[in-house]
């Protein structure tokens, strides 16, 4: 019996689940439970469900019936996204990922671009990217030099460069005060760099790729943000 109750655990494992050193490592950063009865759900557990339905994209209630249920499941997921938990935890993984690489919390530059993708037929915003010849949305990331995300802004594939980030960059959070250049590809180049200039302390260096070369190149400052979208 202990060897068929052993089988039956290790079925319960998905690739998703969060490893015991990577809860550690979040466990202190999850709000504290809400006044009133105990909570009878293992966090972990939860996060576990969650990470699950971003990994796999299936459906709140195709939940496997191994995680807690999945109205509960959502509803940490849905108020942790309103009162800025997500983005807290994210932040001071970020800050020690940097303090343990010798750098300070706060970055001083880093890479922005933009990426358009293919969505599916749920409702939601897109558009159709005439120079990628792609229908769907356009993400538009701001990260460190370790290629850490700083900013995500998610907007229809029509958007262009230059417009999502002015969206981007009118909307930085705390982590970004101290930022002095960021490193944009030739796209971002002309008057959005001299609108960066007039309204912010931190410039805009344009990185542009070598006009005899006709193959991939390995820009300079820019293949961080690329190892970031790959």
């Amino acid at each position: 019996m202990p060897k068929k109750n052993a089988r039956k655990n290790r079925r319960k494992r998905y690739p998703s689940n969060l490893s015991d050193g990577a809860w550690n490592a979040i466990k202190s950063l999850l709000p504290s439970p809400r006044v009133g009865r105990p909570r009878e759900l293992s966090m972990r557990q939860v996060i576990n469900a969650i990470f699950y339905v971003l990994k796999t994209g299936c459906q709140w209630r195709q939940l496997p019936r191994d995680f807690p249920p999945w109205s509960a499941v959502y509803d940490d997921f849905r108020r942790w996204r309103r009162d800025g938990t997500w983005r807290r935890i994210h932040d001071q993984l970020r800050a020690r990922l940097r303090q343990r690489s010798g750098r300070h919390k706060h970055p001083t530059a880093g890479c922005l671009d933009s990426q358009s993708v293919k969505t599916t037929a749920t409702p939601g915003e897109r558009g159709y990217d005439a120079g990628k010849k792609i229908n769907g949305r356009k993400r538009h990331i701001l990260v460190d030099t370790l290629g850490l995300l700083l900013v995500v802004l998610v907007t229809a594939a029509s958007v262009q460069d230059r417009d999502g980030a002015r969206q981007l960059l009118r909307h930085l959070p705390g982590p970004c005060k101290k930022l002095r250049k960021i490193w944009v590809d030739g796209g971002y180049s002309g008057r959005l760099v001299d609108w960066v200039a007039d309204r912010f302390r931190f410039v805009l260096a344009v990185v542009l790729r070598p006009k005899e070369s006709r193959r991939f190149v390995l820009l300079p400052r820019r293949w961080v943000v690329e190892r970031t979208f790959g």
